[in-house]
């Protein structure tokens, strides 16, 4: 794979606590992402043409959902998003492990197929963390090793779970936690993430 402007690896919760609806609402917000005009447009933006996109389920185990992908426009762009709409729940509910999903996540952009200019993990998901490794110190070797770990809560279970997340989850150059109120919300919050972060960190409307 040629070199490109970010690594970006997606860490979405398949836990217990997301059903089958909101799966579909969060998949489904995911991959219509990669189909915004102006998200295509921002991959292919930078001085390497693209970006690389991958994806990882996180449960109480982990599963790679969509393998690295270079994204250098909207045709790129569609397919990943058609991925992601076709990539099934794997793993099965369980846990909220998100130590381990976050190592998992941070495993992924360690097998990265091309060079990057910057390491991003986006971490998504509605509750706390509750079995497994600790966060915080997944964390702290993901910044020891130049990641920005970024995360967006979803606040239907749990209200307090943006402080969660900005305290043990997020780190690194430019890091920040963004929320939504409900699955029904997660695809424009997404939308945002993503310009945020393929951007490099910008504030976006």
């Amino acid at each position: 794979m040629q070199p490109v402007d970010l690594a970006l690896c997606l860490a979405v919760d398949v836990s217990a606590s997301v059903d089958f609806a909101e799966f579909g609402l969060m998949i489904g917000g995911l991959a219509g992402a990669f189909r915004e005009p102006d998200i295509a447009r921002a991959c292919a933006a930078g001085p390497r043409g693209a970006v690389a996109v991958a994806v990882v389920f996180w449960s109480s185990a982990q599963e790679v959902a969509v393998p690295w992908a270079r994204l250098d426009g909207l045709a790129a762009a569609t397919a990943l998003a058609d991925a992601i709409d076709n990539a099934p729940r794997l793993p099965q509910p369980g846990a909220t492990a998100l130590g381990p999903g976050m190592a998992a996540g941070l495993a992924l952009l360690g097998r990265c197929p091309a060079e990057a200019g910057r390491l991003v993990l986006d971490v998504s998901g509605d509750g706390a963390h509750n079995q497994g490794r600790a966060p915080a110190p997944v964390r702290d070797l993901g910044v020891a090793a130049g990641v920005t770990l970024n995360a967006l809560a979803v606040l239907n279970e749990e209200p307090d779970l943006l402080s969660h997340y900005e305290a043990e989850v997020i780190g690194g150059p430019g890091a920040f936690a963004m929320s939504c109120a409900d699955y029904a919300a997660f695809a424009e919050a997404i939308r945002r993430k993503l310009r945020r972060e393929i951007g490099g960190g910008g504030l976006v409307a």
